[in-house]
């Protein structure tokens, strides 16, 4: 008798601490009756996303802004982590620990900073068939405008059948293979590390051994500078810059600079991002400054990374919620901002043929060509941002297994920055 009241007791005390931990939860899932708040979800220009009240649980009446935005609205279940609909749902309804019921009849309009006209562009940029993100930020203010991650979900599709990973946001919420365009830190290192970095050159032609390990080119680049060796993304330049910064001071801007970080987004949680931290040796180095090895970036983060850039070296936060008061920290030093800029400006005039693909567009670039393994078609990254006041755009565009940077990243970053500059 005593063993079964001690059993009913352990019992009744995980019962109860799991009640008060996941009490609203179950209460949210098993009944999403509504006693009568209302909610409403608009993008900047007052588009409507969502909208719920005491007879209604709707979304847009239009299928590709439903898609498009999913990621950001989410839907009444919570079935993607990044959707702010079920957090406002939950809100808006409350929830009491003593009674076990939710609060009623209040009453809410949630404004957005993005613009789902720019979404649907850039979903439409994408393909809704292919597996790829793109994010666009105002580096001056901090709003995010364009949140886009594919395959996507529409969800009043009541068919059950969704493509594998549909629910993750890849913008926030996945790390991936970052390519070339690590080389922009491993670029942010040198500058400051390496006192006659300008003046150094290096040889580029078939390969190059680091301790008896071949690095390759996908050209002969021969005699370079700095500036040239980033315009032509050369490994074998970039391998031998990171060996000479050394493991210790590779890592140590990949911290500063926030790579290895959980971020915030409005709340948002995002993950983190991966850099080998253990003693590797030199070639490995050399891996890890070309953005192979076990790099891993978020997109989010490298979007950060370019607005601190494109401003000066000034963060301000990205964030989606009007109205606050915007968080500015210096995450890159000014001078090294400034030469980033440059740098990446010239990578788009004298490589990217910026006149041919990308007219009109005053771009500051940086490929990326994402190996993932021999047979597997390589990840397709383009990042930077416009050097312009009247249009101060960051962007990040990532297409798994999309091959070159150039020819599939870029064409789509440039068709919706063409959209973009004509239409906000």
């Amino acid at each position: 008798m005593l063993l079964l009241a001690a059993l009913v007791v352990c019992g009744m005390g995980v019962y109860l601490a799991r009640y008060i931990a996941h009490g609203e939860q179950w209460a949210l899932y098993f009944s999403r009756a509504n006693a009568g708040s209302t909610g409403h979800i608009v993008d900047r220009n007052g588009i409507t996303l969502a909208f719920f009240d005491e007879t209604r649980s709707v979304y847009s009446p239009d299928r590709i802004t439903r898609a498009a935005n999913y990621h950001i609205t989410g839907d009444y279940w919570g079935r993607t982590g990044t959707g702010i609909l079920s957090r406002l749902w939950d809100d808006m309804h409350g929830f009491s620990l003593l009674t076990g019921t939710t609060h009623v009849a209040s009453s809410a309009q949630l404004e957005l900073t993005y613009d789902a006209r720019l979404n649907n562009k850039i979903y439409e940029a994408i393909g809704e068939w292919a597996s790829g993100c793109m994010l666009v930020c105002n580096y001056r203010t901090g709003e995010m405008l364009g949140m886009v991650s594919t395959p996507s979900v529409d969800p009043l599709d009541t068919s059950g059948e969704q493509r594998d990973g549909a629910f993750i946001n890849r913008c926030i919420s996945a790390s991936f293979t970052p390519g070339s365009i690590f080389k922009l830190i491993t670029a942010a290192a040198a500058i400051e590390r390496i006192p006659d970095i300008e003046q150094r050159s290096w040889y580029c032609e078939e390969e190059y051994k680091i301790a008896g390990v071949p690095f390759h080119c996908v050209a002969d680049h021969y005699t370079q500078n700095f500036e040239q060796a980033l315009a032509n993304s050369c490994n074998i330049a970039f391998a031998q810059i990171a060996v000479s910064l050394g493991q210790n001071t590779m890592i140590e801007y990949v911290r500063k600079y926030g790579f290895l970080d959980k971020h915030s987004l409005d709340g948002i949680p995002t993950a983190k991002g991966s850099y080998p931290l253990e003693f590797v040796g030199d070639p490995e180095t050399g891996w890890s400054g070309i953005g192979q090895s076990t790099d891993l970036v978020v997109p989010y983060s490298m979007l950060r990374f370019l607005c601190a850039v494109a401003n000066g070296g000034n963060l301000i936060e990205p964030h989606f919620l009007p109205g606050e008061t915007p968080v500015i920290s210096e995450l890159v030093r000014p001078a090294t901002a400034e030469r980033l800029r440059q740098l990446m400006r010239n990578n788009a005039v004298s490589h990217y043929e910026a006149d041919v693909n990308f007219p009109g567009l005053p771009i500051c670039a940086k490929t990326g060509t994402a190996e993932l393994g021999e047979g597997i078609p390589d990840n397709s990254w383009f990042v930077g941002f416009l050097d312009d006041e009247a249009h101060p755009y960051a962007f990040v565009t990532l297409i798994e297994r999309g091959g070159f940077g150039l020819s599939k990243a870029g064409r789509i970053t440039n068709e919706v920055l063409q959209w973009a500059v004509k239409n906000m």
